[in-house]
């Protein structure tokens, strides 16, 4: 067999093995068995909500066990059309053959990632704020080419994409900005984007043409669902009304009505600009029981916890990705190693590659130290 192909196999493998880690497949068909024998509970339909997630889990049991038994079946059928084609010195079977492998390893590769999302909130709509860091202009101007980034990044997706606030930078750029991105799996692919990113390039305000580093803050936290109860006490929140304007041009917006809500025991603040004072007070309540969702699933998920303990001030020693436009163009990610000299693509928001490596990251059980040392 010739070395191509057994590299293609060993890569079906190693998809085949985190779908196993994902599904438990040891336990996967008891546990089958015991929804199977809910299902037929003759009361399942008197909480029809509950009924509807069991139901919904099952079907989930259901697919994840058949994905796995069909690319480990058709992984093994096409060796075995290889070994057969060499024994009889058959090239079109043995062609056949590894096409269907490579064909296959693509496949696996996408249920691999389907599998690494599914997480709790995973499959919930996200919030994403930027904030520049330390170091004025050149920061703003970073954050909004982050901002920007993940903008071109969810509608790639086909996510829908709606500005929360924005507070503009004194000179260019912004100094913060806050979205809500809609999608399925939106929060599962973005939740590892939290932390400072830095950029190193010759600065356009620095007329010396030296080069900077700049850092920004990205976070990210899931919007709650409907049927997520959070509790904020009134007592404990502030609510402010405040002056707001857009980004000028057309999209001018100067308003009285945008709010922003302070939660004492956590420290939190969130914000909003829309038209309406009455929906202001509406997105930012949802904001802000989504970040406290956030710290409850931060509590019980401890990659997550971890990474938003490490997340840090804007600056040196916290960044989980680098990127550099000058001297050279790479961007890299100290977590998972995974670089790109295509810094034009990436800020175009070419970013799946960067995601992927940090769920199988966190699927694999590694903290960040473990990674960054190897």
């Amino acid at each position: 067999m010739r070395a191509d192909v057994q590299n293609t196999i060993e890569k079906i493998q190693k998809s085949l093995d985190l779908l196993a880690q994902r599904l438990d497949v040891e336990t996967a068909p008891y546990r089958l068995e015991e929804f199977n024998a809910r299902v037929e509970d003759p009361t399942l339909w008197d909480d029809p909500d509950a009924a509807q997630k069991l139901m919904r889990d099952r079907q989930m049991l259901v697919d994840a066990m058949a994905t796995h038994d069909n690319i480990k079946q058709e992984m093994a059928d096409n060796i075995e059309l290889i070994e057969l084609g060499e024994m009889e010195d058959d090239a079109d079977v043995i062609t056949d053959a590894e096409n269907a492998l490579r064909a296959l390893e693509e496949t696996a590769a996408k249920k691999e990632l389907e599998a690494l999302l599914d997480g709790e909130a995973d499959s919930n709509d996200t919030f994403l704020e930027v904030n520049a860091g330390a170091g004025g202009t050149e920061s703003c101007d970073w954050a909004n080419m982050l901002a920007r980034m993940y903008v071109r990044w969810a509608e790639k997706k086909g996510y829908k994409v709606e500005l929360q606030s924005m507070s503009d930078g004194d000179e260019a750029g912004i100094k913060s900005a806050t979205y809500k991105i809609t999608g399925l799996n939106a929060y599962g692919w973005l939740k590892s984007e939290s932390g400072v990113h830095r950029l190193v390039r010759i600065s356009p305000f620095d007329s010396a043409a030296k080069r900077h580093t700049s850092f920004s803050s990205v976070w990210v936290y899931p919007v709650v669902d409907d049927n997520i109860d959070i509790d904020v006490n009134p007592s404990d929140i502030r609510i402010d009304t405040y002056r707001s304007s857009g980004a000028g041009g057309q999209h001018v917006n100067t308003t009285d009505s945008a709010v922003r809500i302070t939660h004492h025991p956590t420290g939190i603040v969130v914000t909003s600009s829309e038209k309406s004072q009455h929906q202001n007070r509406d997105i930012a309540m949802k904001a802000l029981k989504s970040r406290l969702y956030q710290m409850e699933l931060d509590r019980r998920n401890a990659a997550i916890n971890e990474a938003h303990e490490n997340k840090g001030d804007a600056g040196w020693g916290n960044q989980i990705r680098s990127y550099v436009l000058q001297p050279y163009q790479m961007v890299k990610d100290l977590r998972t190693n995974f670089e790109t000299s295509d810094t034009k693509g990436v800020l175009d928001g070419d970013l799946d590659g960067f995601m992927a490596a940090t769920l199988a990251l966190d699927a694999s059980g590694k903290t960040r130290a473990e990674a960054q040392n190897g």
